[in-house]
């Protein structure tokens, strides 16, 4: 065969779908500051660069967190990729947080 005439495959490009979230907290709350580490943890060893989350502080915005139906903090929400899903507490149990992100935890 001609190597010119051969055809070189390319890698396809790998689709990534990026998780939106937010997390709802209430200032510097013990919860609160738990939450965020939890989720920072998760984030970085599941998601690496493919999440996009917004920290909403519901003491600075209380009309935010009632319009978005937040009662409790911390409260995570998952709002995309579809389905959408909540979280309350301050996200400790990885495996609930993994399932509820449509994350499937690797078994070692």
């Amino acid at each position: 065969m001609n190597p010119k005439n051969r055809r070189v495959k390319t890698p396809e490009a790998a689709v990534t779908t990026v998780v939106v979230m937010r997390l709802y907290i209430a200032d510097n709350a013990p919860n609160s500051a738990r939450a965020i580490a939890n989720l920072e943890a998760i984030c970085k060893e599941h998601l690496k660069d493919k999440f996009k989350l917004e920290i909403i502080d519901v003491l600075e915005y209380p009309q935010r967190a009632l319009a978005d139906g937040i009662l409790v903090t911390p409260s995570l929400t998952k709002v995309s990729p579809s389905p959408a899903a909540k979280i309350i507490g301050n996200l400790s149990d990885r495996g609930n947080v993994l399932h509820a992100l449509g994350i499937r935890e690797s078994v070692q």
